[in-house]
């Protein structure tokens, strides 16, 4: 019975965090939230830290279960096997641990371990099953309750603390000591969960026997609705929420969800939602979430969600195309048929025979529903489904000006009338001349308006009784696109398609774009351009990527509005083209989905403030050696930490919103970044500097109320410190002295080596004077030696003719008369002449000029030579030959080659050597 009650609830949105997620183990036993709205766990091997994007897990102090976790003035108390203390914050944003009981130096019983923690003014009070240690803040003291019995659980109510000793009863704390309030035998005998006050009274709740009132030491038995159906679960947490409605925690059926008054609002296990049975705490955190410590992981159930779920987990129902409520039935119309149960019921959903295929609307007209079908028209009562129109493919159906007896259907193949006739509703007629099939259209001023997302919009004319279509205009002036539609709203008419909402201006007969309703999506979140006008409410609702959008007049004025409701990517969604969305009651809303579909409370829509918080910075070198940076001072870092990481996140845990972060560095990013679900942003090898990073964040469509910042700087490296710098100068004047002194030295040297080519260049230029003067006193003796050699060639010229005239003169002498006394002497005279040595000085002379060694050298080789022989070797000299040596030695040329032939024996020439050659050549 309770299986069948609960199948078709509604469920608030559950996030559930797996051992692996969070990064610890199974069990989790205890959970608490500081005022920065971080959330604490105390699991099995450690303390878990959630802050709302990132887990981190703290290891138990002396590495046993951390089983109670409660936080005061943001200190964070726990306790576990033979050790209490608490944690704070160090100023690295870290938690560092602080045994109490080590400082009070405590000796604890055998297996102590402390279940529950509970502050009360300066007091923080640790229960164990043995013991309460009642520890007093201000002058570091404690004290101790013993008890004979096991202290099961331990109670704040109204400022005071209540415990239960087993088989004792009830006790209060006064004064420090135990006081019996009552030993009911009920109290006795059975295990308490909680003690809360109800309406000024002790409202006692055991873990199998209900609830029980203590007024004036009479206990009596709390009836509620729920009181045979919780007590049989097993409880063994529960919690007494802000609103005054318990939570109830059971060993293995999940939690109850109970009002102040006993009703169950909603059960809750692993079969809907749960991801484990076994609750060991139940918590409620400042947003009204309940916080669930399982045997299993953690879960946190948003009760205050605008959502709430109905999951066709086993798809018995489908893909929920349209949804309507008629006469205290919920309907739904899906691709698999039409369902329908009664409203405000857990009843399970129930198919309606007849109508397999796809649903595709359910319309309320004339207080009669109808069901568009793939296989026709239906009219529907209650469980009964009547086929009225037996034409395939029903999008949708209109009334045709206010006629309560005529409707406009739109079918695959065209358009379609319908009409009651006698109190039964027909097929008319089909409008002739259009045959394109009508998914959305609309009547405005006797004319149709059909959109179709592959060929446009079309305006029909048509005849007064909707028989024919007299004219068919295309509408080109605007595009078309995937997933386009067209609706009336207020009286206009309205096609939406990727590149906005366009109003029809039937002065103009055209559409422009519409400033009000243009603003429902934009075209990088567009997903369909489907609008859904709610007639009842006057609300315009609109589909996009992140965004539930809709229109609707302002509370004090008819101005419209464009509201968005943020849609997170977790949420189910709806087959794109085919969303849908009607009105339930009390401004509740039913959204199909592909896996059931969602019920939206308009009025749970709340407006809150969120704050984004750095939750950590670390440095790193080249080496990734991470070192944890003081987030709230303005750090100075060395260059070589260089790579920055920020973790950062917002405190929120509502399921159906998604987070996003955006972020600058200024002073090298000046640009904000795209929007983004990280958390972490790391900058790896930044140059050095000033910067100051900035992070915002917006929680669904609502961005934080501040922008977290921090302002670093990185170092200058080595090479570019005030050290460094002052080197670089030194080693500049340094180098630049140096350089300095060596181009000194070597300009010193090019002046040296310029200087010395200069006088080398002058001596070269001296010698090449002198050279010049030697060429041309060279010159001035070869012509003086040309000229003596033409002076001794014309002497000795001079001196062979001489001697030939006179040789000659002598002859003819000689042959005129031999006895010619007087010819005697003129012959004489001749060879007086002939034989003058004078002649031969001024040869000698002239010879030597010409070539004054030459003598010298052959008498220095032939020593043996006669002034004759030298003079034979004078004339062999000049390269004179026999004939013309014979005039000048006044001989016969036979003498002359006689004496060259003794000249040779002289020189002891070789006889092939020859002896004008070898004279040449001296």
């Amino acid at each position: 019975m309770c299986s069948f009650i609960l199948v078709a609830q509604e469920m608030p949105p559950i996030d559930i965090y797996t051992p692996k997620s969070y990064g610890a183990e199974n069990q989790n036993w205890s959970i608490a939230q500081s005022k920065d709205k971080y959330i604490y766990v105390g699991n099995n091997k450690g303390l878990l830290e959630f802050n709302g994007a990132n887990w981190r897990l703290y290891p138990s102090p002396n590495e046993t279960i951390i089983r109670s976790v409660s936080v005061f003035d943001d200190v964070i108390y726990t306790g576990c096997s033979k050790e209490f203390g608490y944690w704070q914050r160090n100023k690295f944003g870290d938690l560092f641990y602080t045994s109490l009981s080590q400082k009070l130096q405590i000796e604890f019983l055998e297996e102590e371990e402390f279940w529950n923690i509970i502050n009360l003014d300066e007091y923080i009070l640790f229960q164990s099953l043995e013991r309460i240690y009642i520890y007093n803040k201000n002058d570091a003291t404690y004290s101790v309750i013993e008890s004979e019995t096991t202290i099961y659980k331990m109670f704040k109510v109204n400022g005071s603390i209540y415990f239960q000793q087993t088989k004792n009863g009830l006790y209060k704390i006064e004064n420090g000591k135990s006081k019996l309030i009552s030993n009911h035998a009920v109290l006795k005998n059975n295990l308490l969960v909680s003690v809360f006050n109800h309406k000024e009274k002790l409202l006692i709740e055991t873990e199998n026997k209900g609830f029980y009132i203590l007024d004036n030491n009479k206990l009596e038995q709390w009836d509620i609705p729920a009181y045979k159906l919780v007590p049989e679960s097993g409880v063994y947490r529960s919690a007494k929420l802000r609103d005054g409605s318990f939570v109830l925690g059971t060993r293995s059926n999940g939690i109850f969800h109970l009002t102040e008054d006993g009703e169950i609002i909603y059960h809750i296990n692993i079969i809907n939602g749960l991801s484990n049975n076994t609750i060991h705490a139940i918590f409620e955190d400042a947003e009204n979430n309940i916080w669930l410590a399982l045997d299993n992981g953690i879960n946190c159930i948003n009760i205050k969600s605008p959502f709430r779920i109905h999951n066709d987990k086993e798809g018995k129902i489908g893909t929920v195309y349209a949804s309507a409520v008629y006469k205290d039935y919920l309907y739904l119309g899906t691709n698999q048929g039409l369902y329908f149960k009664s409203f405000n019921s857990d009843d399970e959903f129930e198919f309606i025979e007849g109508t397999q295929g796809p649903v595709r609307c359910l319309v309320e007209l004339n207080d009669t529903l109808f069901c568009g079908h793939d296989t026709g028209t239906f009219i529907i009562d209650k469980n009964n489904a009547d086929l009225v129109v037996d034409i395939q493919g029903t999008w949708n159906i209109i009334p045709i000006n206010n006629s309560k007896n005529l409707l406009l259907q739109g079918n695959y193949d065209g358009l379609n009338v319908i009409a009651n006739v006698n109190g039964k509703w027909v097929l008319r007629n089909k409008i002739e001349g259009f045959d394109i099939s009508s998914k959305f259209f609309e009547i405005y001023n006797n004319n149709i308006f059909v959109s179709h997302e592959s060929k446009g919009i079309y305006r029909l004319k048509v005849d007064e009784d909707f028989t024919k279509a007299t004219e068919v205009i295309k509408d080109s002036t605007i595009g078309k696109g995937l997933n386009s539609s067209v609706i009336r709203y207020n009286d206009a008419i309205f096609y939406a398609y990727k590149k906005g909402v366009f109003r029809y201006h039937p002065e103009e007969a055209q559409f422009v774009k519409d400033s009000v309703l243009n603003g429902l999506y934009s075209q990088d979140e567009y997903t369909s351009g489907k609008l859904i006008s709610d007639r009842k409410n006057n609300i315009l609702w609109s589909f996009s990527k992140k965004n539930l959008s809709y229109v609707s007049p302002g509370k004090l004025s008819s101005v419209q509005k464009v509201k968005k409701i943020s849609l997170s990517t977790a949420l189910p969604k709806g087959l794109t083209g085919y969303e849908n969305i009607s009105y339930l009651q009390n401004n509740k809303h039913l959204i199909g989905t592909s896996t059931g579909y969602l019920v939206l409370d308009l009025d749970k829509l709340k407006e809150k403030e969120y704050s984004v918080s750095i939750n950590s910075i670390t440095k790193s070198d080249l080496k990734d050696s991470l070192q944890v940076v003081n987030k709230h001072i303005d750090g100075s870092f060395k260059n070589k930490n260089n790579s920055i990481e920020f973790t950062y996140s917002v405190a929120e845990f509502n399921k159906y919103l998604d987070t996003e972060y955006q972020y600058q560095l200024k002073g090298i990013y000046p640009e904000w970044s795209n929007w983004s679900a990280n958390s972490s942003v790391l900058f790896k090898n930044l140059p050095y500097g000033d910067y100051v990073f900035n992070v915002r964040a917006k929680v669904g469509n609502t961005a934080t109320n501040n922008t977290a910042t921090y302002s670093f700087t990185i170092g200058r490296p080595w090479v570019l410190s005030n050290v460094a710098i002052a080197i670089y100068v030194f080693l500049f004047l340094l180098i630049t002295l140096l350089m300095h002194n060596l181009y000194k030295r070597h300009y010193r040297k090019q002046q040296a080596k310029l200087m010395q080519k200069a006088a080398r260049d002058l001596e070269l230029k001296e010698l090449e004077n002198q050279q010049q003067l030697m060429r041309f006193n060279n010159e001035k003796l070869r012509q003086d030696i040309e000229s003596k050699n033409r002076e001794l060639g014309i002497s000795t010229m001079s001196l062979i003719k001489k001697n030939e005239f006179l040789n000659n003169l002598k002859k003819e002498l000689k042959s005129v008369s031999e006895n010619d006394k007087n010819l005697k002497s003129v012959i004489r005279i001749i060879d007086k002449n002939l034989n003058n040595t004078d002649d031969w000085h001024v040869f000698e002379e002239a010879f030597n000029n010409a070539d004054k060694d030459f003598l010298k050298k052959i008498k220095a080789i032939h020593p043996s030579l006669t002034s004759n022989d030298l003079r034979l070797c004078a004339y062999l000299r000049l390269n004179l030959s026999s004939k013309e040596i014979a005039p000048l030695l006044n001989i016969s040329p036979r003498s002359v080659e006689v004496k060259r032939y003794r000249l040779r024996k002289k020189m002891d020439l070789p006889r092939e050597s020859s002896l004008t050659n070898y004279i040449l050549e001296i």
